[in-house]
């Protein structure tokens, strides 16, 4: 897994819902050439806003991602629950990682209804998508272990069926499993069931909180926390300007101002109107939006400080070339652990 200089693990968070996927993946080439270590990319169905204008197939752009760099790479999240049979998912993942040995990781969150209502089935409450995710993660585990022994394995469960089968295409070693969460309880299970820990800013006693949490789920199934990884996805806006830099934000990722729960929207139109209500102060501690990289370069190292073994950054803005020169040069080289 490629490292920066200091030996940090700084990436590129690829925004599918605003490139196109021939230059999601050349940016992230670029991205790579100026010190970025790695490559998130999310499985959405939909964009958040209709602004944003995209949303291709993240399998695919994996694959090429994998192709035109040298770093790890993953999805950052996608959801083995509604548009995906967990089989498919552990199926999808094996193959990367049996393509580009020791860079694929598998990112699985619970989902949200902006992706998962278009299949048209019952979308539920939270507490029942965070179950069926951990019965999907059982059997995503189930198939790359007996896989690789050369077994068959099967299961019958509250919420899925997988009749006798194996993974035909297996790497050595499956690709670890990170789980995405927001929330203590999920956070415990985390550590208990998955193999490291995804979540995004947030006010670091909260992080703090679920890093504990994590920790202790980690402990009661044997294993050591320390030694499991701690990934953020960081959403900011740097640009030329301070204005330019918020109106980035307020157009393309108004969303990051809104502070309520978004997994039950369903419409990238709907999160259009609700955008219509956001103000430049909504943003306020919850992401940077600054044309200064050095207030950036504060903001990251404070999760450094705090544990994070791998961050990927995501700026908002279309203007993704000059950014990554900039921080490449002015703010990855001067981080430390």
């Amino acid at each position: 897994m490629a490292v920066t200089a200091n030996g940090l693990t700084v990436g590129y968070a690829a925004s599918l819902e605003q490139f196109h996927p021939t230059e999601a993946v050349e940016l992230s080439a670029v991205a790579e050439q100026h010190g970025f270590s790695g490559v998130m990319a999310a499985d959405h169905f939909q964009p958040w806003v209709p602004a944003q204008g995209q949303s291709a197939f993240v399998w695919n752009v994996l694959t090429a991602v994998g192709e035109r760099t040298t770093g790890d790479f993953g999805p950052g999240v996608t959801a083995p629950t509604f548009r995906w049979h967990p089989a498919m998912v552990a199926q999808a993942s094996a193959t990367l990682a049996a393509m580009y040995p020791g860079r694929h990781w598998l990112g699985l969150g619970s989902g949200e209804a902006l992706n998962e209502h278009v299949i048209a089935g019952y979308w539920p409450e939270a507490p029942e998508r965070i179950n069926r995710m951990f019965e999907a993660i059982e059997i995503i585990r189930k198939l790359f272990t007996s896989s690789l022994a050369g077994k068959d394995t099967k299961h019958a469960g509250p919420f899925y069926k997988l009749e006798s089968t194996r993974l035909w295409t297996m790497p050595e070693v499956p690709p670890e499993i990170l789980v995405a969460t927001a929330g203590p309880v999920t956070a415990k299970r985390a550590g208990r069931h998955a193999d490291g820990l995804i979540t995004v800013g947030a006010p670091l006693e909260k992080i703090g909180g679920l890093f504990t949490r994590f920790a202790e789920g980690a402990r009661e199934a044997g294993k050591d926390p320390d030694a499991m990884p701690k990934v953020l996805q960081l959403h900011l806006s740097w640009a030329a300007t301070d204005e330019e830099a918020m109106a980035n934000a307020m157009h393309e990722w108004p969303n990051g101002g809104m502070k309520f729960p978004k997994g039950d929207v369903r419409s990238p139109f709907d999160f259009e109107q609700m955008a219509r209500m956001v103000r430049p102060e909504d943003f306020a501690g919850r992401m940077v939006i600054s044309a200064d990289p050095d207030l950036h370069r504060a903001e990251i190292q404070r999760y450094v400080d705090l544990g994070f073994d791998r961050i990927y950054l995501h700026n908002v803005g279309r203007n993704q070339r000059e950014w990554l020169e900039v921080f490449g040069r002015d703010v990855l080289p001067a981080l430390s652990r």
